[in-house]
């Protein structure tokens, strides 16, 4: 595919490669410790000494990206992160032809593991096998079955994994699962847990999953009826969400219903028809929705689509944004297109350019003004300087930062020229 990640052809100025490299240590210092002393947001509190150090040094920043598409007019990609977690723990399946029986279907899924990556691993493999094992999903589409199919998959999975945990000495993990699954007619959106999915339509997020918190009212009514508490938001004081596959230890009451333990693996699935207004869906862990909200993403992602046509950069955008924003999770996202989602414009281009040699222009400055004082190059000087400057044209939901970083962080061999194809 086509990228225009950099709209001009201009090479980065090596004052700007050098600034990344003197200041490397301050930015790592400043994203470590900017949110963890006001305590972390993990899934799943444990003792350090059990399991290690949640968090390391510095983050790990290689990004594992994948994109591809449908006969029938789908496109998508997926890029991931570990960030700063010890350990990789999301997973994640993307079929956009779903099965040689339903090859005009689609089904993308994020699931965000915790305490382990076990459950994660295993339902990215097996979920979906899970849900057509019922037989609900066909061709001759009834949205009521196919909705009780996805709900009866999901709690097939979980008794399932319920049994190999206990024959298989299974970590101690559970995962979260947000997906779509998208057929001629309409959108299913399938959530157990705080991953989020939403739909771009016309311009505007039209619908989004809820998050599963200890503290929703529903939510917290069962946890309290199985025996349990919601202290400091968590089940128990432990566990963060009240809805995921796995965590078994919170499912051990064996006269109970499987919705009616403290942590319940049922997922909430509703289903709305599809329109030529459907531009994309975004299907995320909560890595990404600590740092950004629906619409400030909505509009990001949309503005990136009119100058950029190469989705796995656009993908790996919004994970530099989160990172930047303070995200301490491991981070995931898919991104998938319809037909009506924004195209590059040859004025969307122009603009760009012109953003971002303006940017150059004021950083080139403020460095300038450093180096005629013998001061130390500082990247958090420039970008606070920078965010309160009145610069036009920046990137909603992404502003300065957004674009900062990818001055600053794409190589020179990385770049474009002005046509918007890859060197």
């Amino acid at each position: 595919m086509r990228t225009a990640r950099r709209a001009s052809a201009m090479e980065v100025p090596s004052f700007l490669r050098q600034l990344v490299k003197e200041t490397e240590k301050m930015v790592t210092f400043f994203f470590k410790g900017g949110r963890r002393d006001s305590g972390a947001d993990d899934d799943y509190f444990e003792n350090e000494e059990d399991i290690g150090r949640p968090y390391l040094e510095r983050p790990i920043l290689e990004k594992d990206m994948a994109e591809g598409g449908s006969k029938w007019g789908i496109n998508y990609a997926m890029a991931s992160m570990q960030g700063w977690r010890a350990q990789m723990e999301d997973a994640h399946t993307c079929m956009p032809e779903m099965t040689d029986a339903l090859p005009d279907w689609s089904y993308f899924a994020v699931y965000d593991g915790h305490a382990g990556r076990t459950v994660a691993q295993y339902c990215s493999r097996h979920l979906l096998d899970f849900i057509l094992d019922t037989g609900c999903v066909k061709v001759d589409e009834d949205v009521e079955h196919v909705k009780e199919g996805i709900r009866d998959g999901f709690l097939g999975i979980d008794r399932h994994m319920h049994t190999l945990s206990r024959n298989e000495s299974w970590d101690h993990s559970g995962s979260t699962a947000t997906a779509v699954m998208i057929s001629p007619r309409n959108i299913y959106f399938i959530n157990c847990g705080d991953s989020r999915t939403f739909l771009c339509r016309d311009g505007h997020v039209v619908f989004y999953t809820e998050d599963h918190k200890p503290c929703n009212p529903r939510e917290k009514e069962r946890i309290q009826n199985a025996g349990g508490s919601v202290t400091l938001q968590r089940i128990n004081g432990s566990l963060a969400v009240s809805r995921a596959l796995g965590d078994f230890d919170f499912k051990e009451v064996e006269w109970r219903a499987q919705t009616e333990q403290l942590v319940s693996p049922e997922p909430e699935v509703y289903e709305l028809e599809r329109t030529p207004e459907d531009e994309f869906l975004v299907v995320a862990c909560d890595g990404v929705w600590d740092a950004i909200g629906n619409e400030e993403l909505c509009a990001f992602v949309r503005n990136r689509l009119q100058v950029c046509d190469d989705l796995r950069e656009i993908c790996a955008q919004v994970i530099d944004l989160c990172l930047y924003k303070g995200s301490l999770d491991n981070i995931s996202i898919i991104i998938i297109c319809f037909d009506g989602a924004p195209k590059v414009t040859p004025e969307a281009l122009q603009r760009e350019a012109e953003l971002e040699q303006l940017i150059e222009q004021k950083v080139e400055e403020i460095i300038q003004v450093i180096r005629s004082k013998d001061g130390v190059l500082d990247l958090l000087y420039v970008m606070k300087f920078l965010a309160s400057e009145n610069i036009p044209g920046l990137p909603p939901g992404g502003g300065i930062s957004c674009k900062i970083l990818a001055v600053l962080m794409t190589p020179p061999s990385g770049r474009c020229p002005e046509d918007g194809t890859k060197p």
